[in-house]
C-alpha cells in the first residue's frame, strides 16, 4: 500500500536553533532536512518531501514573504500532498496562522507548529512537536478546517490561537474557545467538527501598511493624530477593557474613520469587546458613532492582518462581514 504524500516546510525559529558560538546565544542553523531526520518514525506513516524556505526567527517574516511560502504550499497541493505542514518561530506563530487561513482555499489541511526549546536544549520540544503536526495533517478529520497550529499535544485553531506565554511549554492557548483537538495516544482527537470559513483572494497589492497603537493610561495622542500624514491605509486600536479609548483620542479617531478605516479591538487577551453597553465619550456606542469598527473577538493582532488582506484585495467594505464571523 502507497503511503500518502506529506509536504513539510522550514522557515526557521527556535525549532531551528542551536548555538554557533559558546555564550552568543541560539540562532538559527537546523535545515528541514534534519529536523524530519529526527523523527525517524515518520517514513513509516507517509512519503514526506522537504523544503527548507528560510532559516529566520519569526520576527523577521513579512507578509511577503508569507505569500511566498503559501505559493509554494499550494503547489505541494498539486503535487499530490494530502497535507502541508510548516514549521517557525513562535513569536509570530498566530499571525502567520491568520494570515494563511485567510487565504487558504483548500480541503486539505495546512498545519503550523513550532518549539518552545531550543534543539540545543536538554527535552527540546520540536521534534515531539513536528511528529503531532504531521499526524494531524495527515488525519482524514482535519480536512476543512483550514489551518491549523499544533503545539504541546494540542490543536487549535487559526482564527483563536495565541501566544500566551513567553516561555513556557505551554505557551499556546486559545482563550473563551479552547483547542479544537488533541494529540492522545499518537491518534488525533477533536473535539468539535469543522466550521463554515471565509476566505480571501490573495491580496493585489502589498505595498499599504495597517497601523496598531495600544491605548493607555494618560497616553499621549501624537501618533494618532499623524497616522494619515504618515500614509496609512487603516488602523487598528488596541483598546481598554471592551474596546474603549481616552477621551482625548475620539475627535482624531472620528477624522481617521473618514479617510481610511478604523477598528477597535480590546487588549485584555480575552473576550470580546462590546457593542451597545456603554455611552460614555470614548466608549464603544461613542466610536462606532464615530465611523469606527469594533473587532469583537478578533485581537489586536489579527485584526491589523485582517484589515491589511482587506484592503489588498479591496474589500474593506466587507470588514463588518468579517469581523462578526467569530
Amino acid at each position: 500500500m502507497d503511503l500518502p504524500k506529506l509536504a513539510v516546510a522550514s522557515l526557521g525559529g527556535t525549532v531551528s536553533m542551536q548555538v554557533k558560538t559558546v555564550g552568543a546565544g541560539v540562532i538559527p542553523t537546523v535545515s528541514g532536512e534534519t529536523l524530519l531526520a529526527s523523527i525517524p518514525e515518520l517514513k513509516t506513516l507517509a512519503q514526506v518531501s522537504v523544503e527548507t524556505l528560510g532559516l529566520l526567527p519569526s520576527a523577521s517574516l513579512n507578509f511577503e514573504s508569507l505569500l511566498s511560502v503559501l505559493s509554494w504550499a499550494n503547489l505541494q497541493i498539486q503535487y499530490g500532498a494530502v497535507g502541508v505542514v510548516i514549521t517557525q518561530g513562535t513569536d509570530t506563530l498566530e499571525e502567520t496562522a491568520t494570515l494563511l487561513d485567510y487565504l487558504w482555499d483548500h480541503d486539505a489541511p495546512l498545519v503550523l507548529t513550532g518549539a518552545m526549546r531550543s534543539a540545543a536544549q536538554a527535552g527540546a520540544d520540536g521534534p515531539a512537536n513536528l511528529l503531532d503536526a504531521c499526524r494531524v495533517a495527515l488525519a482524514p478529520d482535519s480536512r476543512r478546517r483550514g489551518v491549523q497550529v499544533v503545539m504541546n499535544g494540542q490543536i487549535h485553531a487559526a482564527h483563536a490561537v495565541r501566544k500566551t506565554d513567553s516561555m513556557a511549554l505551554q505557551a499556546f492557548s486559545s482563550p473563551v474557545v479552547g483547542p479544537v483537538g488533541h494529540l492522545l495516544e499518537d491518534s488525533v482527537r477533536y473535539l468539535r467538527p469543522p466550521t463554515q470559513r471565509n476566505i480571501l483572494p490573495v491580496p493585489q497589492q502589498t505595498t499599504h501598511a495597517i497601523a496598531l497603537l495600544e491605548a493607555s493610561l494618560s497616553a499621549d495622542s501624537l501618533l494618532l493624530e499623524n497616522i494619515l500624514k504618515l500614509g496609512y491605509d487603516g488602523l487598528v486600536i488596541a483598546g481598554f477593557g471592551a474596546g474603549h479609548v481616552c477621551a482625548s483620542w475620539t475627535e482624531a479617531i472620528e477624522a481617521i474613520a473618514q479617510k481610511i478605516p478604523v477598528v477597535i479591538a480590546t487588549r485584555c487577551g480575552s473576550g470580546s469587546t462590546a457593542r451597545s453597553t456603554y455611552g460614555f465619550k470614548g466608549s464603544e456606542m461613542d466610536l462606532v458613532r464615530r465611523g469606527a469598527s469594533m473587532a469583537g473577538f478578533i485581537c489586536p493582532r489579527k485584526a491589523r492582518i485582517l484589515l491589511w488582506l482587506l484592503v489588498g484585495c479591496q474589500k474593506q467594505d466587507d470588514l463588518g462581514r468579517y469581523l462578526h464571523n467569530l
